[in-house]
């Protein structure tokens, strides 16, 4: 702590003890006031304005030290001064003690609180950023509610000061016109407790609710004026309406037919969306084949002299068609029909807030009116305006699938999860592979000691990783195909004869009546904390809402857009991010939850690093798999994880651990205490804890416990 910090906490705790330690509070008594109520009435009117200015200071001192007796003063200033004089002076009296009180808090300890605790107070820092002042608000309006609190714990936000004044003073007016009214008529009450009638403290409950029903009217009458224009049906088709059979719809729609909901499903494409077809599930296959290969390259490690493989590309994506079949039918209309889902294959527009037309294959059209609607279009891949490149035929993760002869030299755009998976995968099959990558490194959401582990891994297997290149554009000479990228000022010349564009996705926007009705879309569709678009009964979810485009973060959100369409107003929960993981399945898999080092670092928020290198694991090595790590980031001193990124075979599958953790907040102790079967990849995780505690070791009682048993063994 400054030494400024401390030596104003010094003459606070010095001013609150002497408080305590002289008996002041014996001052701020109805009775010790009672007793004395004449004379000080006496002096008031030989000096009035003194009298004030010694109250209003004393009210100042008593709330911005946050000592009891603020209710005693106000019923006093009441009895002395009147119920307009007196309202008026404890407004602001009690206002700015209140702020002082606030800034004090503030300047003590909000770093501290929110460096140490500020990934567990994002939501309430956000929700405060947003209606702050509403919520300070509610809580003035209830003087039963201890003001001192209120505070000092909003000190530790982010609230402006100012906003802070003006509404505390606004807010405990009437409470303040309650109390001082009463004051007025102190000479006929005999403790503190007659004042607290029946029809005061209704009176404080109706105040307390009447900022509630007024952000309810507020809200309601923004309601009417985003629906006006729109009829609104008189009865309903449906409950719910999902466009979209990825994984975020499927999810919505399961979730309604399981609370017994009527639901209908529109889908224009194949069921299972992006992931089932085009995605996770091909994908993964794919790179399954690719390690099986290169495993078989490497049999001279596991003691085998020589290992052939004779195989095919068409087949290997035969191989890919039939897995996307086998897991097909987990996704499939019949399924979900014999669930209590209304599927309809057809293309979807909104009409109105309440109605969605279907336009079917065979050309007909059915409209259908429904209470809520969840948007779950997903997303495509995104083809950047690079001149020529549409002379080139360019694969994406949408079109690959259709290859059946293995390109001979690939040029692969894009250093994230999807460009480097498919890299290594084409270049383990047989291509040569050059990955073109326009940032300093690849994956350059992870920390730089994983780029650089995956970019060497790459290097070694024959790929050629060209970072810091900026693709400019594309030609044909002489029939042949080549990208010219620019580097450090230089153009460089990139033959091939395939080229994969893995760049991002864009979200699925356009033709679905969202411009028509005035939704706001941008890369994706603007939602709230609820994912309500601009129509409260309107949802999105998964890929075209964002902020994740993971296949479980979609399934994750359609929970909430599935739940808060089905029973708003009456309960609605906010979608919580605070813990998304997820993982690149190169070889070795790489594989994140909560905070990494450069996150940390970017956000300034403190943290302790502890590493195990899988290179020392008995499985790992048993396996021939001893490579990468598990990281750790930690509250400093404490065994909270922030953080957990892990780099090696599995990773995937190990950080469930983490994810549990985490969500559950046990520590690295506890994580250490739990036995771990042996050998397994597993105990990684239970290693690096083991890190930490021989780090923070109590060296201290060690070295008495050293001296214990030197006595024990008859030592000096």
């Amino acid at each position: 702590m400054s030494r400024p910090r401390l030596l104003l906490l010094v003459l606070i705790v010095l001013a609150i003890a002497a408080f305590f330690v002289f008996d002041l509070d014996r001052f701020l008594s109805v009775d010790f006031f009672k007793a004395r109520q004449t004379a000080a009435e006496a002096w008031r009117d030989a000096h009035p304005w003194l009298a004030t200015a010694a109250y209003f200071t004393a009210y100042v001192l008593v709330t911005g030290l946050s000592l009891p007796g603020a209710v005693v003063m106000t019923l006093i200033g009441g009895a002395l001064f009147g119920l307009v004089w007196g309202s008026l002076v404890i407004s602001f009296a009690s206002s700015i003690g209140a702020t002082l009180a606030f800034l004090v808090a503030r300047f003590l300890l909000r770093d501290w609180v929110q460096n140490r605790f500020g990934e567990r107070l994002q939501a309430v820092n956000e929700g405060i950023a947003r209606e702050g002042g509403f919520y300070l608000f509610t809580l003035r309006l209830v003087p039963l509610f201890p003001f001192f609190l209120i505070n000092l714990t909003l000190g530790l936000t982010p609230i402006r000061a100012w906003t802070f004044y003006w509404v505390s003073q606004l807010g405990m007016l009437p409470g303040t016109l309650l109390y001082v009214n009463a004051g007025t008529r102190l000479a006929r009450i005999d403790s503190l407790q007659g004042i607290l009638s029946p029809g005061l403290l209704l009176s404080f409950a109706l105040l307390g609710l009447f900022p509630l029903i007024a952000h309810k009217a507020v809200a309601l009458a923004k309601a009417r004026r985003v629906y006006a224009g729109h009829a609104r049906p008189r009865r309903f088709d449906r409950n719910l309406v999902v466009i979209g059979a990825g994984s975020a719809g499927l999810v919505a729609s399961y979730i309604a037919t399981a609370v017994r909901a009527r639901v209908t499903l529109v889908e224009k494409d194949r069921m299972g969306g992006d992931c089932l077809n085009t995605g996770c599930v091909p994908s993964k296959a794919l790179i399954r084949t690719a390690k099986l290969l290169s495993r078989m390259r490497r049999a001279g490690e596991f003691g085998i002299r020589k290992v052939h493989a004779d195989f095919e590309f068409a087949e290997v994506m035969a191989r890919v068609r039939r897995v996307v079949e086998t897991v097909a039918p987990h996704d499939s209309e019949e399924r979900y029909t014999a669930l209590g889902v209304d599927v309809i294959r057809g293309e979807a527009r909104l009409l109105s807030p309440w109605e969605v037309e279907i336009s079917r294959p065979d050309g007909s059209r059915k409209v259908i009116s429904t209470r809520s609607i969840v948007i779950a279009t997903g997303a495509r891949p995104f083809i950047p305006p690079i001149p020529g490149i549409e002379k080139v035929d360019c694969l994406t993760s949408d079109n690959l699938w259709a290859l059946r002869e293995l390109p001979r030299r690939l040029v692969v755009l894009g250093g994230g999860p999807i460009g480097t998976e498919l890299t290594q995968a084409f270049a383990r099959l047989g291509a040569r592979v050059t990955q073109v990558e326009r940032l300093p490194r690849i994956l350059i959401r992870e920390d730089p000691e994983v780029s650089d582990l995956v970019t060497e891994r790459f290097r070694a297997e024959g790929i050629e990783v060209l970072v810091g290149h900026q693709a400019r554009r594309f030609l044909i000479e002489d029939g042949e195909r080549i990208l010219v990228a620019e580097h450090e000022g230089e153009e460089r010349r990139i033959p091939f004869d395939a080229v994969l564009v893995a760049v991002g996705r864009t979200a699925n926007l356009r033709g679905y009546g969202l411009e028509e009705l005035g939704i706001p879309v941008d890369r994706t569709i603007e939602t709230n904390a609820f994912l309500q678009t601009l129509y409260p009964n309107i949802y999105a979810a998964g890929d075209v809402a964002g902020p994740y485009q993971f296949t479980h973060t979609a399934a994750h959100q359609a929970w909430y857009a599935a739940v808060n369409a089905l029973f708003a107003p009456f309960k609605r929960f906010r979608a919580d991010y605070s813990l998304i993981p997820w993982a690149t399945f190169v070889d070795p898999e790489v594989a994140r939850v909560g905070l990494n080092e450069q996150e940390a670092r970017a956000r300034e928020i403190p943290y302790e690093v502890t590493r195990y290198d899988i290179d020392d694991l008995d499985r790992a090595i048993a396996d021939g798999e001893a490579q990468g790590f598990v990281k750790v980031l930690t509250v400093p001193g404490k065994d909270r994880v922030l953080g957990v990124t892990l780099v090696g075979e599995h990773a995937g599958d190990l950080l469930a651990e983490w994810v549990l953790a985490m969500r559950h907040d046990i520590g690295l102790n506890r994580i250490l205490g739990t036995i771990h079967i042996y050998p397994t990849l597993a105990e990684a995780n239970k290693y690096v804890a083991g890190q930490w505690k021989k780090a923070h070791a109590p060296e201290g009682l060690l070295r008495w416990l050293e001296r214990f048993h030197r006595w024990r063994r008859g030592g000096a």
